[in-house]
């Protein structure tokens, strides 16, 4: 064996027993049965592979311990399904690179079933969360669409940041809670399967309050009006990367296309309502006491 295979195999290696060892954590901190078990299918099929390579290698390798560190804290904090993509998508071009050993049958054989046999079983996860993305989506993109429009608004109709702060806070206030009363009619209509009406409510009311409670901020914080709004705006385009970012790799989607339709909605609205709030104070004459 060369040196650069043994280096290659060596490090497949060590990301075949790490990942083995993360499935392993997060199938003793899972608390569903069904998901526990997955997991440790999951860690006893990357045991096996590690097994496989190290009857080429002759050596037996250390997990990375802030892989799994990394890993365990996001399954913990941002949900099982997000962490363990997250982790295949990275993991994607080292499994690929099994398939440039023509003359080693058994390393593809392990590719194979990195994409088939493990992603079949991460598609056996039920994670609760997943189940109420849509009613998190519909908060968060219609408070990013609209208030983001809205708070433009304000910003050149009364030219106060501590004005334009209340009034968005109020208006946030009451948005959130009529979409998340909106969300419940709905959901109770629909009577979607394992979804409950009520915490479709509160995922899609708070979602709003939080992008509010952000976007309003910056208007509270500065003094001039104007600084407010392009943090506002910067604040507005890190929470649409951020959570469409989120929102891909969990559920397995484009990033950048979803990314600029987003964010084209929400600026494009703003640059309208902006707009709008320049026309109406001309037309008008009222200015902000």
């Amino acid at each position: 064996m060369d040196a650069q295979l043994e280096k290659n195999l060596l490090a497949f290696q060590e990301n075949e027993i790490t990942e083995s060892v993360i499935y392993g954590k997060l199938a003793e901190y899972e608390k569903d049965p069904q998901n526990a078990q997955v997991l440790r299918g999951i860690a006893a099929e990357e045991a096996h592979h590690h097994d496989i390579i190290a009857q080429k290698t002759g050596k037996k390798a250390t997990p990375c311990r802030w892989k799994i560190f990394w890993y365990v804290f996001l399954a913990r904090t941002l949900g099982l399904t997000f962490a363990i993509k997250l982790m295949e998508n990275n993991e994607g071009q080292a499994s690929a690179t099994y398939f440039t050993y023509s003359d080693q049958p058994e390393i593809q054989k392990l590719s194979m079933e990195e994409e088939n046999h493990e992603h079949a079983l991460i598609a056996l996860i039920n994670e609760e969360r997943l189940q109420y993305m849509g009613s998190v989506v519909l908060g968060l993109s219609d408070a990013l669409v609209e208030f983001t429009g809205a708070l433009a608004g304000f910003t050149f109709a009364l030219q106060n940041p501590k004005l334009v702060a209340l009034t968005g806070a109020i208006t946030g206030i009451a948005a959130a809670l009529s979409m998340a009363s909106s969300e419940y009619l709905s959901s109770k209509t629909e009577k979607a399967a394992g979804k409950h009406p009520l915490k479709a409510a509160v995922y899609t009311g708070g979602a709003y309050v939080l992008t509010v409670a952000l976007l309003v901020a910056p208007y509270a914080l500065l003094s001039n009006v104007f600084i407010a709004l392009a943090l506002m705006l910067v604040l507005a385009l890190c929470v649409i990367a951020g959570f469409t970012f989120y929102y891909a790799v969990a559920k397995g989607e484009n990033f950048k296309g979803r990314f600029l339709e987003m964010a084209g909605l929400s600026f494009g609205v703003a640059a309208v309502s902006f707009v709008i709030g320049y026309a109406l104070q001309a037309w008008t004459g009222i200015q902000a006491g």
